[in-house]
């Protein structure tokens, strides 16, 4: 066992404070990640809040963990100390049941020990996540991170870049696809890059007038303003696949008026309240409402390749770890672009 220097929450109501954690000693199979950088996802702040329900204190939020290996277990194969890693969402599996035999590791069927406020496989060991220095993940849940990237901007990659990423590979978005991006955030602008390289048109479907020149700079090749009634006629059975990372309350039926025959649209966001699906909306045209979950750890490798093939990464703002609880508040306030990576060197 070793400690490690981490920020935690004791409460949904305390601001963040230095805290120690207790990593396990790094086992045969195990990596031992010194951690350089870790993204903040908005679903860090759902669960140190406890928006969603069952959140354990104190918690070390972060999934979006990059760094360099500082140590490896006997039988480990595919990482030596000094190798650029990355860990994201989950660190074990049951590797035995049905979707963890299809590489689908996130929908284990004995739950999946996700790498903050979950519990590892024995289900008593509480898990702490990267808003700390160290870290230990066995080797077949942690990933390789390429040094053509940069180390901060990847960080993000571990979440918000397999979660865009994901549905695109599983609707085979290739060259010459027409694919529109609902919001242009943490997701949207990941969604957009990624997009882009797999050679899709991408149109920016934004509320905002001031997010077109963003939304081009990222690779966006139109722009379309949804507060205007218009612009749903004009796009009308224009897309194969649209990407919907929106969490607020909005109206699904016009965006999939915005899919072609046998389109589909792919969910994201998560809206606090259920949002109402006319049937004619999917029947009239055969198409397809689904939702998507981040991705197994093949996938999530796949990416991060992929990603460091075209060059891409997040747009980030760094800042040292003692800003997180302001960092929280601007998140609320869609007062980033387009996403806070904790500098862990500040701890």
């Amino acid at each position: 066992m070793t400690l490690a220097k981490a920020y935690a929450v004791s409460s949904p109501t305390a601001a963040f404070a230095p805290f120690q954690v207790e990593r396990r000693a790094v086992g045969a199979h195990d990596v031992q990640i010194e951690i350089a950088f870790c993204g903040i996802c908005h679903s860090d702040i759902h669960q140190v809040r406890d928006e969603w329900g069952g959140s354990k204190y104190p918690m070390v939020p972060g999934h979006e963990i990059v760094g360099r290996v500082t140590a490896v277990g006997a039988h480990v194969t595919k990482f030596q100390i000094g190798d650029l890693a990355g860990v994201g969402c989950m660190v074990d599996s049951c590797r035995t049941c049905p979707s963890c035999e299809r590489q689908l590791e996130q929908f284990c069927q004995k739950g999946s020990a996700f790498t903050y406020n979950g519990t590892e496989m024995d289900r008593k060991t509480l898990t702490y996540g990267g808003y700390s220095d160290s870290v230990v993940v066995d080797e077949a849940f942690t990933l390789k991170v390429s040094p053509k990237l940069d180390l901060a901007a990847a960080a993000p990659l571990l979440c918000a870049g397999i979660t865009t990423y994901s549905p695109l590979r599983r609707f085979k978005t290739k060259a010459g696809d027409k694919v529109g991006v609902v919001g242009l955030g943490g997701l949207g602008h990941m969604a957009v890059k990624i997009a882009a390289a797999m050679g899709a048109e991408v149109t920016m479907l934004s509320t905002s007038p001031s997010k077109e020149a963003d939304a081009r700079s990222l690779g966006a090749h139109h722009f379309g303003l949804t507060s205007d009634p218009a612009t749903f006629k004009a796009l009308a059975g224009s897309f194969d696949l649209i990407i919907d990372t929106i969490s607020a309350p909005h109206d699904y039926n016009k965006y999939l008026g915005l899919l072609r025959l046998e389109g589909a649209m792919v969910l994201l966001g998560v809206p606090p309240e259920p949002t109402p699906v006319a049937a004619g909306s999917l029947i009239f045209g055969h198409k397809v409402l689904t939702g998507s979950l981040i991705g197994g750890i093949a996938e999530t490798q796949e990416m991060l390749d992929f990603c460091a093939e075209h060059g891409i990464v997040s747009d980030i703002e760094l800042i040292p770890v003692q800003q997180v609880d302001q960092a929280y508040e601007r998140m609320l306030k869609n007062d980033v672009r387009y996403r806070f990576v904790l500098d862990m060197k500040t701890l």
